[in-house]
């Protein structure tokens, strides 16, 4: 089937677009991507043994600072 996944998807409710778009722009950062993120927060979550929390980019590498005028 040309439009199979390899892995069933999951859904994530009650995300807003800013948030979701913040994300997506972060994970490419720390070129990397939204599920990988997930899944390590999931894994450390849960505490499976041997599970960090995913790295963060540095802000500025993919938000602009507000301006505290």
């Amino acid at each position: 089937m040309a439009n199979a996944h390899k892995h069933k998807q999951r859904v994530i409710r009650g995300a807003p677009d800013d948030l979701w778009e913040d994300l997506d722009t972060a994970t490419k950062a720390a070129d990397t991507d939204r599920s990988a993120v997930t899944r390590q927060f999931w894994e450390w979550y849960i505490q499976r043994p041997g599970a960090d929390l995913p790295k963060r980019p540095a802000r500025p590498s993919w938000q602009p600072e507000e301006n505290n005028a």
